[in-house]
């Protein structure tokens, strides 16, 4: 099979599909790799490590022309939407829910689009997520205390404070990969740290792991009002796999809270978890609504690049080398966990949240 890596086109985004050891592992699986020139460049990877990988170097008519299976990070822009056709695979993060312009054009397109985001394990986790919602947790406060900066907008509060001034108190909704994370790393840096959460067994686990490095609190409405009025910075770290992230946190609730403070909304990918959130760059990654500054970036792991681009590939090696040496369908059909990952096929939508969410009628993958 050939296997085609183009270059990330999406602003600030420079992060790769594929790294020189998985294009070397591919190689000795008997696949044809074909890169676009200077697509490592951002994550430190150079073209002449691919080539001695054993990979072959191409521009990037060629590589999206010619790949069996496109395997990228971001979901892909309208150009390369437009270079996608029967019966091409891609394999590669969609989050399809809050973007109908994207799944209009990849139905389309006719190829047989598998979402990262999507892919489950026998746990129910999601692997191939996970890795950069540990970046993006870890992540978060680290933003948020550059956000609350007085230069930025805020309220010019230190994360951690100092002896004698208190810190800064920060609530994380949502204690899952990237709600533990980030509450961690906040901690870390010394705030006053609340998890909120609705899951009872998954709140007992974060008093369990984590002690008294920080509190958790049962999530309803009333107590997300509370901690959001009381937050000098407030985390969205929710998901639904496949859906729209929940609209958590209203643009009422904003006026309680102090001028100054500042929001980051790690859900953006899949909408946003605040009302006021709207996705942003990290070339202009915050902008204010009611006096509290908002940061969105929708792609945070590509900030650290090298680290997401080798945290991505140790986790989405194995699935790619199975749809490589199998074919799609017969490693979809052996692995009813890569199987959840099929977002788009034949110009319909297999996965039953993908539909839901954008009230499309749902077209499952036939035996």
């Amino acid at each position: 099979m050939r296997i085609g890596c183009p270059k990330e086109v999406k602003p600030q985004e420079f992060r790769v599909g594929l790294t020189p050891h998985a294009a070397a592992e591919a190689v000795r699986h008997g696949h044809e790799v074909v890169v676009e020139r200077g697509a490592g460049v951002g994550a430190g990877f150079a073209d002449a490590a691919y080539e001695a990988a054993g990979a072959r170097l191409a521009g990037v008519e060629e590589v999206w022309a010619t790949a069996d299976l496109v395997v990228k990070v971001k979901e892909p822009q309208a150009a390369e939407r437009a270079r996608l056709r029967e019966p091409q695979v891609l394999f590669t993060y969609l989050h399809l829910a809050p973007d109908p312009e994207q799944t209009r054009d990849l139905l389309a397109s006719g190829a047989t689009c598998i979402a990262y985001e999507t892919v489950t394990d026998a746990s129910g986790g999601l692997p191939l997520l996970a890795p950069m919602s540990e970046v993006a947790g870890k992540l978060a406060p680290q933003v948020g205390a550059w956000t609350l900066q007085k230069a930025n907008g805020g309220r010019g509060v230190l994360l951690g404070g100092i002896p004698g001034v208190s810190p800064a108190r920060v609530a994380v909704i949502g204690g899952g990969v990237v709600g533990t994370h980030a509450a961690r790393v906040a901690a870390g840096m010394g705030a006053e740290v609340t998890v909120l959460d609705r899951s009872l067994p998954r709140l007992r686990h974060l008093d369990e792991s984590f002690g008294r490095e920080f509190r958790t609190l049962h999530a309803s409405q009333g107590t997300v009002a509370e901690a959001v009025a009381e937050a000098d910075l407030v985390i969205g770290a929710v998901l639904i796999p496949g859906a729209a992230a929940p609209k958590l946190v209203t643009r009422a609730q904003l006026s309680t809270m102090k001028p100054g403070a500042a929001v980051v909304d790690v859900a953006i990918d899949q909408g946003g978890c605040f009302e006021t959130s709207r996705a942003t760059t990290h070339e202009d990654p915050i902008y204010e609504v009611d006096g509290i500054v908002h940061y969105c970036v929708a792609n945070m792991p590509g900030a650290v690049a090298r680290t997401s681009t080798l945290g991505l590939g140790n986790a989405t090696l194995p699935f790619l080398l199975a749809l490589a040496d199998k074919g799609w369908r017969r490693a979809l059909a052996e692995d009813p966990h890569l199987m959840g990952g099929l977002n788009v096929h034949a110009g319909g939508v297999t996965h039953p949240a993908v539909a839901e969410a954008l009230g499309l009628p749902l077209a499952p993958l036939a035996a």
